[in-house]
């Protein structure tokens, strides 16, 4: 189905932003976007388009669904100006998460590799076992 009027069906925004029908459906439910709604149809337009992309990318940088809502209300009432403070203060909390996220990760990488090489080790010192038959 083509676009209607520069507006995308609920079809083509689920495919377009590789998400499921319950996801858009959520994000609707939550009212985190707004399709404008004929009958049962809903349509998605360039702000809509828009603030799924900001989902998206939000999530992708594991912000939650509740940060996300602020950013778009704090346009909505504020303005860009507002809404990129409020971004750039919640962005540098979860930099600092993500590096944390990044230390754990990597100790644990240099303990399985301590834990890999002990095993291996280990194992050369055994002497190995005739096969069954």
């Amino acid at each position: 189905m083509p676009e209607t009027g520069g507006e995308l069906s609920f079809k083509e925004m689920c495919s377009r932003f590789d998400v499921t029908p319950r996801t858009l459906r959520y994000y609707e439910y939550i009212e985190l976007l707004s399709p404008r709604k004929d009958g049962r149809a809903r349509f998605y337009g360039g702000r809509e388009v828009a603030r799924m992309t900001l989902i998206l990318r939000g999530r992708r940088f594991g912000f939650s669904l509740e940060q996300i809502r602020q950013w778009l209300e704090m346009y909505e009432s504020h303005g860009t100006r507002e809404q990129f403070a409020t971004f750039i203060e919640q962005a540098e909390k979860q930099l600092q998460a993500i590096e944390g996220q990044i230390a754990e990760l990597a100790a644990a990488r240099d303990d399985l590799a301590a834990l890999r090489d002990e095993a291996a080790r280990l194992r050369e010192q055994m002497p190995e076992r005739p096969a069954r038959h």
